[in-house]
């Protein structure tokens, strides 16, 4: 069993987007190559409601995944399929744009003024780009919880660890996201599936990533592993959380403008034509 070594180290950044909200960016456009299948996860954590609560108005996605998964507060979305809901503490609503939808999400804090939870797009494979649009709302009550032998505990959003399956399925680049807690001098091994992109965000404590490595990776911090059969994570003197995601790489061109993923400039520019003359949406 060979353990995955740390390819790369990255810390995310402020980035302001939407209708003016503030949000850390661990990784987006420019790293499309090396987080393939994998477009962008943002962080979008705050305390102060008036860096979020501008949201993210209407506007298209085409050609691509959005994952939400929120810790605290909610986010109401609606969108052109006539879907209004609310997603909160520790919901995850799963979308495939596909061919073409057009929706919002309006984050709203709790009763403490905080919203927390991360985003992450999921790029579509080319025979699959123009596929009907759909929705997956996950109730925090749908996602598994597994507590191994030394304490840690994996919130199995997506994927299978033994036999238990998160509720998200029939996903075409075969991902697995889970949120992973691990004790304080705990060592967590787990096996990732081979040749899958596979990358880790940590979101409280800290931990070394690497077993040839000393250092510490805390709050923030973006760690892309190498190839390799399993990663071995290792909690520092306080408990360590952390996203675990991978995926299969498409190996495919991207195109990407704003919320439309293609695999070419032609394709792009005749998805933003289709937006501004009214034919953008496909399936009612």
């Amino acid at each position: 069993m060979t353990t995955r070594k740390i390819k790369r180290v990255m810390t995310s950044i402020p980035t302001l987007e939407g209708a003016g909200v503030h949000l850390n960016r661990a990784f987006g456009n420019k790293d499309v190559n090396l987080f393939d299948p994998f477009l962008l996860l943002d962080d979008f954590r705050s305390d102060t409601p008036a860096y979020y609560e501008k949201g993210f108005p209407w506007h298209p996605h085409r050609g691509m995944e959005t994952i939400t998964y929120v810790l605290k507060g909610v986010v109401a979305h609606g969108d052109s399929l006539n879907n209004r809901g609310e997603i909160g503490c520790g919901d995850v609503q799963w979308m495939t744009a596909g061919s073409g939808i057009i929706h919002q999400e309006m984050p709203q804090g709790d009763k403490d003024g905080k919203m927390e939870g991360f985003q992450l797009w999921a790029n579509l494979p080319a025979a699959s780009k123009m596929i009907h649009p759909r929705y997956r709302d996950i109730k925090a009550a749908q996602i598994p919880i597994l507590t191994l032998d030394n304490g840690t505990e994996i919130k199995v959003i997506c994927g299978q660890i033994g036999e238990v399956s998160g509720p998200v399925s029939d996903v075409m680049i075969e991902p697995e996201y889970l949120d992973v807690w691990v004790p304080a001098n705990t060592t967590f091994i787990y096996q990732t599936p081979k040749n899958h992109t596979v990358f880790a965000y940590v979101h409280a404590g800290e931990g070394r990533f690497d077993e040839d490595s000393g250092a510490l990776l805390g709050n923030k911090s973006l760690i892309l592993f190498d190839q390799g059969d399993q990663v071995c994570i290792q909690a520092g003197d306080v408990y360590l959380r952390f996203l675990l995601i991978s995926g299969r790489p498409l190996g495919e061109p991207v195109a990407w403008g704003g919320p439309i993923v293609m695999n070419t400039q032609e394709e792009l520019q005749h998805a933003f034509n289709e937006f501004h003359n009214g034919t953008f949406i496909k399936h009612g």
